[in-house]
């Protein structure tokens, strides 16, 4: 009986050498795995996952208990957000361009530029183009208003909308019932001026009057109503394409 038992032994195979051979199969199916993986990622992720390697191999964390690298990829933004920056980028740099001729011309006290949700906004003091009560923009003051058309020159273009603002005082005239048909006037007037430039296309400008419904300062004070006297330019972004 004892000889039977001791040969069954001796014909049996040791199959505890598979045990880690399939744990170095897996290990090494997971490397390649990740290190495909890892060809879209950056370098910090990249570190990330040597010493996850490393840790296992000495028989500390294992990789596949280690956060996932594909999933904390960096996320990119969608591509509408992707044409949204670089369309804001491009407005920065039409903004840098009207500051830096407001500085030379040294008009900073009556052209200032705000780059806002809606777009590129341009503000111009209405006592800088027209006499009060009047719609027509200056015989004097027109050389500045071609001068800001060649501003306006972007590629690709962008629409542009022309707003006119009044301050509250009312208006006491034959040839304007109200500030609101003088804002209106005002605004049209000025982009007519503007559209005297060939290299700006006419279809994308737009002309509206607020009279003195959109006040940006108080119209107790002169100094107020002054502000609220204005003509604003307001450069919109165009739209991302996908």
């Amino acid at each position: 009986m004892t000889k039977k038992k001791k040969h069954h032994d001796e014909n049996h195979i040791d199959e505890t050498w598979l045990i880690p051979y399939a744990d170095l199969l897996t290990l090494l199916l997971a490397l390649f795995i990740v290190l495909f993986a890892s060809s879209q990622i950056d370098s910090k992720k990249f570190q990330q996952i040597a010493h996850s390697f490393n840790s296992a191999l000495e028989g500390g964390t294992g990789v596949l208990e280690f956060q996932n690298p594909v999933e904390e990829e960096l996320e990119q933004p969608p591509l509408n957000q992707k044409g949204e920056i670089n369309e804001k980028r491009e407005l920065q740099q039409v903004q840098q361009k009207i500051n830096h001729y407001i500085e030379q011309k040294n008009l900073t006290g009556q052209l200032k530029t705000t780059l806002t949700e809606e777009g590129l906004l341009v503000t111009i003091l209405n006592d800088v183009l027209f006499d009060s009560g009047s719609a027509e923009v200056r015989t004097q003051d027109r050389k500045l208003v071609k001068e800001i058309s060649q501003l306006l020159v972007m590629n690709p273009p962008r629409s542009i909308i022309i707003s006119g603002h009044t301050d509250n005082v009312p208006i006491n005239n034959s040839q304007f019932a109200s500030n609101w048909e003088l804002s209106v006037m005002r605004a049209v007037n000025f982009m007519s001026l503007l559209l005297e430039n060939k290299q700006l296309d006419p279809r994308w400008f737009s002309a509206k009057g607020y009279g003195e419904y959109k006040p940006v300062a108080s119209n107790h004070t002169e100094e107020g109503r002054k502000k609220n006297r204005r003509v604003e330019i307001l450069i919109l972004p165009n739209e991302p394409t996908n």
